[in-house]
């Protein structure tokens, strides 16, 4: 069927306004637009007869109460629509001059800048619920884990099912340090210290404990497995994920299966969008480094990457290991989030969640593993209120994208942060 004229110049317009304006506009335009929505949101949303400020730009509560749905839509446009639009358009030129500035800066001046309002928007946004925060928060954690789990089933091209067992010796391990340390607990006893300040500021060190741990872990999985080639790794950390489930639920000193709660509330969202930031920032390092270079000869042929000299069990060995202490780090974040934690979290169904954000985002590409992650988790929340529903849709939507996308939606795509901040040039 062809597709008229009249849309198809839409369409241009649209993505000529899109590459003309820079980062900088729309993040500012986002900004203006969560501001908007932090002074008079309730008010309008009030106006509008709406029984709340919606949580996810109307979408939820578009599938709850398919009566509001005028009024829903209404509200985005009116507070993130119209701004954001109107500010990316006219500020273009200004953006771009400004771009063009910080560019000539120390480029970290410029990353910084760009992170400063992106946290001013999630922290505004954030601010009208507890519920945006909560949501947002697990977004950011699934980042880690898709990206984390990207390193060993897309860079390295072997298939992992062990990421739940890394998050939950890394959730577990975290957790004992900052229960047994600094909070006066049933299972672990009174506090070691009593300073919530000194405990705030060394839950860093806590959670690189827990991926340290995780990647002993994925060491067990690492030595037996990289021994040989085919399809042994997935068999062997399988059976690593259920061993872990298993000898969690039998160590009684750490909940066993009643689960592990008490943990103090320090995954606040300054920590973790910078454990994020940081996670995001090295891992995309690692993947373009020479060590990255070599996982892509491991992955095409790993035959003629050995007679190229790669050390291929190396190699494989670091990036296995490099993606299990993320996803150990991720486990602490996740277990200081929710503050409660037991073996059933960490099973089949959560590695199942991390699978699909991995596929659906796409293969080798850090911007696949944000967009898969952000998706799947953002697609969970938005057909929450269709329960049973929701897991007829989103393995459907999965078996779509397999379909005519079989690497995901953004694969082997470059993330080129230099690029990203750079002004735009309009195409006439």
């Amino acid at each position: 069927m062809k597709v008229p004229e009249s849309i198809k110049t839409v369409f241009a317009a649209i993505r000529r306004q899109v590459t003309g304006a820079p980062l900088m506009s729309w993040l500012f335009g986002v900004l203006v637009a969560v501001a908007l929505e932090y002074v008079v949101g309730y008010p309008l949303a009030r106006a509008l007869g709406l029984p709340k400020v919606p949580a996810l730009f109307g979408l939820t509560l578009m599938l709850k109460q398919p009566l509001l749905i005028p009024s829903a839509l209404l509200y985005t446009t009116i507070i993130y629509v119209l701004p954001v639009g109107l500010i990316a358009k006219f500020s273009d030129v200004l953006g771009n001059a400004i771009a063009a500035r910080l560019l000539k800066l120390p480029f970290v001046v410029t990353v910084m800048v760009h992170l400063g309002m992106l946290y001013l928007v999630f922290h505004l946004w954030t601010g009208v619920s507890d519920y945006r925060l909560v949501t947002l928060k697990f977004m950011l954690i699934a980042i880690l884990l898709t990206l984390s789990l990207n390193l060993i089933n897309g860079y390295m091209g072997e298939f992992s099912c062990s990421h739940p067992g890394f998050m939950a010796l890394g959730a577990y391990t975290a957790s004992m340090f900052t229960i047994g340390l600094f909070t006066d607990n049933r299972l672990l006893g009174e506090a070691v210290f009593h300073s919530p300040l000194l405990g705030y500021a060394l839950f860093p060190l806590m959670l690189l404990i827990g991926g340290a741990v995780a990647s002993f872990g994925a060491l067990i999985i690492a030595i037996p497995s990289f021994k040989t080639r085919g399809d042994y790794l997935a068999i062997i950390s399988l059976a690593f994920l259920f061993i872990v489930k298993s000898l969690i639920e039998n160590l009684e000193f750490m909940g066993g299966p009643r689960g592990l709660s008490g943990q103090p509330d320090w995954a606040t969202l300054p920590m973790v969008f910078s454990i994020t930031v940081a996670g995001v920032w090295i891992m995309n390092n690692f993947v373009t480094s020479t060590m990255g270079k070599g996982l892509n000869a491991v992955r095409d042929d790993e035959s003629a990457a050995e007679a190229m000299t790669v050390d291929t069990r190396a190699v494989k060995m670091r990036c296995f290991l490099f993606g299990a202490f993320w996803a150990g780090v991720a486990g602490g974040l996740y277990a200081h989030v929710i503050r409660y934690i037991s073996p059933a979290d960490f099973g089949l169904t959560k590695l199942a969640e991390i699978l699909a954000m991995v596929y659906f985002g796409g293969l080798n590409s850090i911007w696949g593993s944000i967009v898969g992650a952000v998706g799947i988790s953002a697609l969970s929340e938005v057909l929450r209120p269709l329960q049973m529903l929701k897991w007829l849709c989103i393995p459907l939507l999965l078996i779509l994208v397999m379909i005519y996308r079989p690497r995901g939606l953004v694969s082997f795509k470059e993330f080129n942060l230099r690029k990203m901040l750079s002004p735009r040039r309009t195409k006439v």
